[in-house]
């Protein structure tokens, strides 16, 4: 991870996101980073997992789905209490980004459904984002105004026998208008389509 500086947000994070919640940077063969988000499996289902290819040096991934839902108190009646899988934190050279990913084994999953679990993941940041500025007396913490959002949702893991199909809206900036990626490939997806910048 690059140098962020003193009580940088991903300083703040570092210390108040425990290591079991956080997805460990890795470097390939050419000394590129790269994350592997893997959702483990479950009751007579192996897990599955992508490769987020070329992530800057300052970066986070969040599990954000570890999260308790407050089932407890909200009725959950607009699927309020939903998460989706995994939140990036990233800064660029020139731009910053939050990044939400929702990811499903097959191609299950209502949109309406995606949204509120990419809903949910945004208020976990908004959580975490006053408990910064709170505890932390850091008033800009995750200051909105310097990331970009961005939506992701990602089907039919682990599906070889087709190609990748990516469904672009003009940009994946609200969950609405989320980034649709199905089959992704085994080599992985570049954070660049993740970010919505353009690869050459």
């Amino acid at each position: 991870m690059g140098e962020w500086g003193m009580n940088s947000d991903l300083d703040i994070l570092q210390n108040l996101i425990k290591d079991e919640a956080v997805v460990t940077v890795k470097k390939n063969q050419y000394d590129k980073n790269y994350l592997e988000l893997e959702e483990p499996g479950g009751k007579g289902s192996s897990g599955y997992k992508i490769k987020v290819r070329n992530t800057p040096d300052d970066i986070i991934a969040i599990k954000s789905d570890i999260f308790p839902p407050p089932k407890k108190i909200f009725t959950n009646t607009k699927g309020e209490c939903k998460r989706a899988d995994f939140v990036i934190i990233a800064k660029g050279d020139r731009k910053n980004w939050i990044i939400y990913i929702e990811m499903k084994r097959g191609k299950h999953g209502k949109e309406k459904e995606i949204i509120q679990q990419l809903l949910g993941s945004r208020c976990f940041i908004d959580y975490c984002r006053t408990v910064g500025r709170t505890f932390w007396g850091e008033p800009e913490f995750l200051e909105e105004n310097n990331y970009q959002q961005r939506y992701v949702s990602v089907k039919n893991i682990s599906v070889n026998k087709k190609p990748s199909r990516i469904t672009k809206s003009p940009l994946h900036d609200c969950p609405e208008k989320m980034l649709k990626i199905s089959a992704p490939s085994s080599k992985g997806i570049w954070f660049k389509e993740l970010s919505g910048r353009r690869i050459r």
